[in-house]
């Protein structure tokens, strides 16, 4: 039986109350403690998609090879609810992708057989195609392959994955996959043995490729197997810094998991939002100030995000809206550029007369 700080801990689990969890684990608690269901804070976590409380059970010792009472792993439990992104998480942490439980089944399997062919499971079909699951693996029961299942069930995505070819020269598959776009044969690839940090002759990854074409799917793909999202090229452009170049907020949001260094600088040591706000990027501007990222981060040309926005901006709609949230995010109206000309008097030099008043407002002089 469990402690009362297990119980707590279990009870906390199904909550998907993580500050409770975390008080209770530091007090004593066991993530791997389980009730007379075989239920553990691990284990509860991953069959309910409960990211953070995962990565917090890993980071306190939760047992990757705990089985529940299906004798099955917490791999199987998220593959068969289509938790995508605790599935990769879980194939990071090195969970057996192969296990198979008493009811004969892989996670493969689970994904298939009780899945719905939605997009989350498609997605977490191709995370186990790229961690090596075995696609032609008989069930026990009935002895159907995952892709005979897949077609039974009219599952036409989880199918195309599942029969996707792997390439005979893997690497330079997964960078013209993820520059294509094509998910299912950038897991091919990976299944074939291609590094997930491959790189081309200009030094960029798979994960770059993917977000300078804002082929977001491959992105998603990418960042659930742990790709990383500050690896630079030749130009010293990472798959975070080019999402201010492109303003894809979709890329944004599936970067933004992979914890990305806000504060990494291109060739022109400026962050992601300055590209954005020069090129007026209003939707990207509007979400990015709402990470930590340093809206008054100063590049080698001596000039602010808002400064460009004045700068090399049209002074028209979007870019009177991003000098409005830049100033309201907390960008100092008159912090200079290197020749101590402030935004207002760009703005005034330059006719903009809407950028001006919001300037005044904001307490520019």
């Amino acid at each position: 039986m469990p402690s009362t700080l297990d119980s707590q801990l279990i009870a906390a689990a199904w909550k998907n109350d993580v500050p409770e969890a975390k008080r209770l684990i530091t007090a004593g608690a066991n993530v791997n403690a389980v009730d007379d269901t075989v239920q553990s804070a691990f284990l509860i976590a991953a069959s309910e998609g409960y990211l953070e409380l995962l990565d917090l059970t890993l980071a306190h010792g939760a047992d990757i090879r705990s089985l529940d009472s299906y004798h099955g792993t917490a791999l199987i439990r998220a593959a068969e609810r289509g938790h995508a992104a605790v599935v990769g998480r879980l194939i990071q942490a090195g969970v057996a992708v192969d296990h198979v439980n008493n009811l004969g089944w892989t996670a493969l399997h689970e994904a298939v057989l009780l899945g719905k062919g939605t997009p989350e499971y498609v997605d977490t079909v191709r995370l186990l195609i790229a961690a090596g699951a075995d696609v032609t693996k008989p069930a026990k029961r009935d002895g159907a392959t995952p892709v005979q299942a897949a077609k039974d069930r009219s599952q036409s995505g989880v199918s195309t994955a599942l029969t996707t070819e792997r390439p005979s020269s893997p690497t330079s598959a997964l960078l013209a996959a993820a520059s294509s776009g094509d998910a299912d044969a950038v897991a091919a690839a990976l299944a074939a043995g291609a590094p997930i940090e491959s790189r081309d002759d200009h030094r960029r990854t798979a994960l770059l490729l993917a977000s300078l074409n804002d082929r977001v799917d491959v992105a998603r793909l990418l960042v659930e197997l742990g790709a990383d999202p500050d690896a630079q090229d030749d130009r010293q452009d990472s798959a975070w810094l080019v999402t201010g170049v492109t303003g894809s907020v979709a890329m944004l949001e599936t970067l933004l998991p992979a914890n990305p260094d806000l504060t990494l600088r291109n060739r022109f040591d400026g962050i992601s939002v300055i590209p954005a706000s020069e090129r007026g990027h209003v939707d990207y501007v509007r979400r990015v100030v709402r990470t930590d990222i340093n809206v008054n981060h100063v590049n080698n040309l001596g000039w602010t995000a808002l400064l460009e926005a004045i700068i090399l901006g049209k002074g028209t709609k979007p870019w009177q809206d991003i000098v409005q949230i830049l100033v309201a995010a907390g960008a100092n109206p008159n912090l200079p550029d290197a020749e101590g000309v402030t935004p207002l008097q760009h703005a005034k030099s330059s006719g903009y007369t809407q950028i001006e008043n919001i300037l005044r407002t904001a307490g520019a002089h």
